[in-house]
């Protein structure tokens, strides 16, 4: 079953729950963090944004998440095969970083001793500028990226948990133009995205988890034949009887997809191997991909009571797409990403 949300409305009922599970192709319900009934400590906030030209990626993150904060700038070489990743944290932030309740407008800020984030959304364009004086080993990073060309459709999901009170709402943007450049290290190496080959994906969360979650998200915007084609599919966590949050997005429109499944070399045992080919398949045979890895962005941090296990593997898909017409898409070495994250938090 998949339910299509197609009005407006508050996300969420007197109860805290979701009042209308389901996808939607644009933010219809309505986010009010006065609504949620759960502790400070537990809501969790997000923005998320990932650029690529399939040669060097960024990545950009800021998170409130109640109890503890996390700003976090990546820099991966998918070439060279490097990454670097820092990742400032806070002690109870309990929603002073005063996030956005839309994704459409506003501006999200973050900072701390030598660095900080923002990322403005205005007049349809995306501004997102990220500075950190201790990057990495060669020294300080800066980035200004701007955004436009945001498709007229995405991926919107309402997702209860089987909890009172717990809930996730999520949008993805894909397939948004990406200008601009990186500046790191002593010689001031700069990297440009320029928006005939670089695109970018917004990863907007809202919600209130339950305490043990393991997710499966994979992602990827480029260009088919011209034409702006990408993805959003995942799985893993609360009740998706409702929907599922895989979606074909094809020159701005978005085409639903059903369940769609990630197979990882070793998944399920303790030898995962994350660089291994995977595979996508899907139970209604509308989308079936190869996926070649060329890097495994890992962390793990392990607290016993909080724990984070993060595997976002980049590399190419190949395979093939089928839009709700039926038109039949061959993909061939689209640049994205699938990753498998534990977190305990």
């Amino acid at each position: 079953m998949q339910h299509e949300i197609t009005t407006a409305a508050p996300l969420l009922d007197a109860r805290g729950n979701i009042a209308e599970p389901g996808f939607a192709k644009s933010l219809l319900p309505i986010y009010r963090r006065a609504e949620v009934k759960a502790s400070k400590l537990r809501l969790k906030e997000w923005d998320y944004y990932c650029v690529s030209n399939g040669k060097i990626a960024l990545c950009l993150t800021i998170a409130d998440n109640g109890y503890m904060g996390l700003d976090s700038v990546s820099l991966l070489n998918l070439e060279a095969g490097w990454e670097i990743t820092t990742s400032p944290m806070q002690v109870m932030t309990l929603g002073r970083k005063d996030l956005p309740e839309t994704s459409k407008s506003g501006v999200s800020v973050a900072g701390g001793k030598g660095y900080n984030l923002q990322f403005a959304v205005e007049n349809g364009k995306r501004v997102l500028i990220a500075q950190m004086r201790r990057f990495g080993p060669e020294g300080s990073l800066y980035a200004k990226v701007t955004l436009t060309d945001e498709p007229e459709e995405s991926m919107v999901i309402a997702t209860p948990f089987d909890r009172d009170g717990h809930f996730y709402y999520n949008q993805k943007i894909n397939c948004m133009r990406a200008e601009g450049f990186v500046t790191y290290g002593y010689h001031n190496t700069t990297y440009e995205f320029k928006p005939e080959d670089s695109f970018a994906v917004l990863d907007w969360g809202r919600g209130v988890w339950t305490y043990d979650n393991t997710w499966y998200w994979g992602s990827a915007s480029g260009l088919h034949n011209g034409v702006p084609f990408g993805f959003n599919i995942g799985y893993g966590f609360g009740n998706t009887e409702a929907a599922s949050e895989n979606m074909l997005f094809y020159n701005g429109k978005a085409h639903k997809l059903g369940d769609v499944r990630f197979h990882i070399p070793g998944d399920g045992t303790d030898r995962i191997d994350y660089l291994a080919p995977w595979k996508f398949t899907s139970g209604d045979g509308r989308f079936e991909m190869d996926f070649i890895p060329t890097l495994d962005r890992k962390s793990k941090t392990d607290f016993k009571v909080l724990m984070s296990d993060q595997h976002q593997v980049f590399g190419r898909f190949t395979g093939t797409a089928v839009l709700d017409d039926g038109t039949r898409l061959e993909i061939r070495d689209l640049a994205g990403f699938a990753e498998k994250v534990r977190n305990k938090w």
